[in-house]
């Protein structure tokens, strides 16, 4: 059962109509949405669908599904499952929304200021982190916040745009996550250009200017094992 992820060509959708699918324990499909998936390292959106009849069901969390395209929306506990054909509004929690895609989009700005293989990364609600593979690597904080909040300043156009599986097999080095490939095998690769600054795949939602993610500082560096060092970011506001 595949969806259409309207986020994909829209991230600043807040709301779309659509009709269930089916909703059983693991999740309400739906024939189109605005919320986004866990994945990529970005937490699944929350908020609510409101049925045309009346009467709405909370999301908690959205998650990938077993088949391609296929997004579950995981209802509060206890929630009603609507029926298959029940028309509704998918509503996300926008402010929450905003501020994942305003950290997504500050951790690409990381991967261009900090030069290393990303071995994991994390976007939640008001912070990010990104682990680097960097033996014998020290990483200055001041130095590191400092270069993030010039590029933001900046305000650096973002466009996602997308390439043929062979011009990413041919260009190998745009892939920076050793942990986590990207998507092939449907003919095109979806791309994140930060123009002049940062390029690689990525499938997840952004801000259209660098300068709308706002100030951020390095949290903490930690040391993870010999050779991963993790960078946590958050808002500075």
């Amino acid at each position: 059962m595949t969806t259409e992820a309207v986020f994909r060509d829209d991230p600043y959708a807040k709301t779309c109509d659509a009709t269930v699918i089916a909703a059983d324990e693991t999740g309400i499909r739906l024939d189109r949405t605005v919320f986004y998936p866990m994945g990529g390292g970005q937490a699944g959106d929350t908020g609510v669908l409101r049925m045309a009849a009346g009467g709405e069901i909370p999301i908690a969390d959205t998650r990938k599904g077993a088949g391609p395209d296929e997004i579950l929306h995981i209802p509060a506990p206890d929630a009603a499952l609507p029926a298959p054909g029940t028309k509704l509004s998918a509503e996300i929690d926008w402010t929450r929304r905003h501020r994942l895609m305003r950290m997504h989009t500050c951790l690409h700005l990381l991967c261009a200021v900090i030069e290393g293989d990303v071995t994991g990364g994390s976007i939640s609600d008001g912070k990010g982190r990104l682990d680097f593979n960097l033996p014998d690597t020290a990483i200055d904080k001041e130095t590191v916040t400092a270069a993030l909040n010039q590029l933001i300043e900046a305000d650096h156009p973002v466009t996602p745009r997308w390439i043929a599986d062979q011009e990413l097999e041919a260009n190998p080095q745009l892939v920076r996550t050793m942990s986590v490939k990207p998507p092939i095998g449907s003919g095109k690769v979806r791309l994140l250009d930060i123009d002049g600054v940062d390029l690689q795949p990525c499938g997840g939602t952004h801000v259209r200017r660098t300068g709308e993610i706002g100030p951020v500082r390095v949290g903490k560096i930690e040391n993870k094992g010999r050779q991963n060092r993790r960078v946590n970011i958050v808002f500075a506001e």
